[in-house]
């Protein structure tokens, strides 16, 4: 591959759009792009006519607005170029009107009744600042998913209109400071994490198949207790997978970056460089899909649930997030002395209160059913949101907080203490992998986030709490008749103020979890818990204020999280339920029968042929049959009477009832699982697996 010239050659880039517009045309288009300006409905004609024309260059028959709805994964449908002329000949065309706007059934998507089923219209309304592509012989555009009536129906509109109030928020901010810009964009570098096994072993688990992760399974003997797979040799055959991974994402535009091992036996990860947020997302999103469909071509299934695994780390992934203007200008930059930075000291308190004062929705945005195997389980952060700054912003926001004098450290030098090895500068402070909201230099990491999540929604929550609290701080600053002063004063009292959400220690220890509580911090381990904060007035009228929702759609989308919750459980425990009554009880059964015979058949031979080992395996395999038996016919009756109409109940009995039980089913068959022979065994091991790929 010359990635120099294939690099984005199935993208209407912007070098594509330069060369195939009209210079009017390409300029009105750009302003829309770089600087946020209305699009000029006029352009719409000529610029449909370009791309129509570069996609059929390209081999596009079809075109689709393609959107993302609240069931968390993209959707599309697709119309052909073909139109009819006056005579009986075909022309192939795209119009503007098609271009903006598309209207697919809303009836359908999720939506927790805030669009009755029988109304069917909805829209969709091209996004321009987001390039459309040419993917399987189709035009894809990006689009965003509204209502008839208005309401949003996607990830996108809400996540466009926090990135226009932050870019609203900021630029108060900013102008208190002198620095004028046309743009304030957030971007966001989303690091994935998945796992590779064969798709034969896969079709062979009827449970990978319907959930994303394996209901049953004792742990192999080998796991990654050696810690030898993290940026461990990559196989060829995974070497293969990554570098047709990078050259299909490389095609599309996205800038993928780093790739390595991760801790697990088979399991990745990929990484690109940031964009803006929108971008980011629509990129994240395609990726997700490639890395599944690249998988195929080599024979491999990509597993990006975030605990496919018991006994292992599960996936997750890194929203690196950050603000920066037009002019190149970033809010988190420090400088050679933090607290001397008043534009970067007052993005930090800013980061600070709001993380603070919205914890609550910042959980709840990472939160699924999937994402709550990983959380606090000494793999991923705890559940419990805090903010890591490292040794040299936490000594400065100390000596805030204690009145004290702040004297930077010196910028140290490092080495590895051979002679011939470089000198290199060492960064200000360590990493902590634990810590949920850590500053990393210039941007913020966000770590909760589950492998399969949408990016749109963490970024939604951080681009209106920030935006908001901007906007406190500039009615405040705006009046002062002392800026300085009153810059310092506000700093100092809002940092003292929410000092509380600042950890600099190890989250994996128990003792934080008891520190937090003393702190007022929450820590809602489950989703149905961590939603529940969303119904509240306070975290409601945080989007409200900055029109991102409206109270309807803020309470809509908290219901469509928890429907999906309890739909998610209930499928998994309908699966474990059926595996575990027509495949492991019998296969058991049969094991204890055949364990049975043998030792009939001993005794028919000699009476003292020892049978010690059939005779106690089939004692505890009986036991711990009928035990099984007994926890799914628990699991069963407190199922069956859920009401699965009732997202707020069913969600509780999900959490609190259904998972509990599941444990324990799973508990028992994994016993089993280690006493019964590989014969009889109905399923692939975790072993056959988790190293499947050689």
């Amino acid at each position: 591959m010359n990635l120099s010239l294939e690099f984005g050659e199935n993208v209407f880039s912007d070098s594509v759009q330069k060369e195939m517009l009209p210079k009017e045309v390409y300029r009105a288009l750009r302003d829309t792009i770089e600087s946020g300006k209305k699009l000029d409905v006029g352009i719409a004609g000529a610029v449909a006519a370009a791309m129509k024309d570069w996609a059929v260059s390209k081999g596009a028959t079809h075109y689709t607005h393609w959107f993302q709805p609240l069931t968390g994964l993209t959707a599309e449908k697709h119309d052909s170029f073909i139109e009819k002329d006056d005579g009986d000949e075909i022309i192939m065309r795209l119009t503007g009107k098609s271009l903006i706007v598309g209207e697919p059934d809303a009836s359908s998507f999720p939506s927790a009744g805030s669009r009755a089923t029988y109304m069917a219209r909805g829209y969709t309304a091209w996004d321009p600042t987001s390039p459309a592509f040419v993917k399987d012989a189709t035009l894809y555009i990006p689009t965003v998913f509204v209502s008839y009536t208005g309401e949003t129906l996607d990830k996108k509109s809400p996540l466009l209109r926090s990135m226009n109030a932050m870019d609203r928020q900021a630029k108060r901010i900013l102008k208190l400071f002198g620095i004028e810009c046309s743009k304030v964009a957030t971007t966001v570098g989303p690091e994935q994490e998945y796992f590779l096994i064969t798709e034969e072993e896969f079709n062979k688990r009827k449970d990978l198949v319907l959930t994303g992760r394996t209901l049953f399974g004792a742990p192999a003997s080998r796991g990654q207790e050696l810690e030898d797979q993290y940026f461990g040799v990559l196989k060829q055959r995974v070497i293969d997978y990554m570098r047709d991974l990078d050259e299909t994402l490389w095609s599309y535009g996205i800038h993928s970056k780093t790739r390595h091992n991760e801790v697990a036996p088979a399991q990745h990860e990929v990484a690109p460089i940031y964009s803006t947020s929108n971008v980011a997302v629509d990129h994240n999103m395609l990726t997700m899909e490639l890395m599944k469909k690249v998988a195929a071509r080599h024979g491999l299934a990509c597993l990006l649930h975030e605990k496919p695994f018991e006994g292992i780390n599960g996936s997750g992934k890194h929203n690196n997030w950050g603000i920066k203007t037009d002019t190149g200008v970033n809010m988190f930059k420090t400088g050679d002395n933090p607290k001397e930075n008043g534009l970067f000291l007052l993005s930090l308190t800013a980061v600070l209160k709001a993380v603070d004062d919205y914890q609550g929705i910042l959980r709840a945005s990472v939160a699924s059913a999937g994402n709550d195997h990983r959380l606090g389980a000494n793999e991923a952060p705890p559940a419990i949101i805090s903010v890591y700054l490292g040794d040299e912003l936490g000594e400065m926001v100390e000596s805030i907080v204690q009145g004290r004098n702040y004297v930077p450290s010196e910028p140290q030098r490092g080495s590895i203490g051979v002679p011939e090895s470089p000198i290199f500068p060492k960064d200000a402070t360590d990493r902590n992998r634990t810590s949920p909201f850590a500053f990393t230099g210039n941007k913020f990491e966000f770590r909760m986030m589950g492998s399969s999540a949408n990016v749109a929604d963490p970024n939604i929550v951080l681009n209106t709490i920030v935006a908001d609290t901007f906007a406190k701080f500039a009615d405040e600053l705006e009046k002062a008749p002392d800026f300085d002063k009153a810059l310092h004063s506000l700093c100092e009292r809002e940092i003292k103020a929410h000092h509380r959400i600042i950890f600099n220690m190890d989250g994996y220890n128990a003792e934080w979890e008891r520190e937090a509580e003393k702190r007022g911090l929450l820590n809602n381990k489950n989703t149905a818990d961590a939603v529940k904060v969303c119904f509240e007035d306070e975290n409601i009228d945080v989007f409200v204020r900055q029109g991102v929702y409206t109270k309807s759609e803020a309470v809509a989308r908290a219901m469509v999280q928890l429907e999906n919750y309890a739909k998610t459980i209930n499928i998994e425990a309908l699966t474990m339920l059926q595996m575990a009554k027509q495949d492991i009880m019998p296969a058991v059964s049969d094991y204890i029968a055949n364990l049975c015979q043998n030792v009939e058949c001993k005794k028919a031979v000699n009476e003292r042929l020892a049978c010690k080992g059939e005779t106690e395996t089939i004692e505890k395999l009986s036991a711990l049959n009928d035990e099984l038996y007994d926890a799914v016919k628990k699991l069963e009756a407190d199922l069956n009477p859920i009401d699965m109409d009732d997202a707020e109940g069913s969600s509780q009995a999900m959490a609190h009832v259904i998972v509990p039980d599941m444990e324990k089913v799973r508990e028992v068959a994994d016993r089993m699982e280690t006493m019964v022979s590989a014969d009889f065994w109905p399923f692939s091991s975790t072993y056959d697996l988790l190293y499947s790929v050689k």
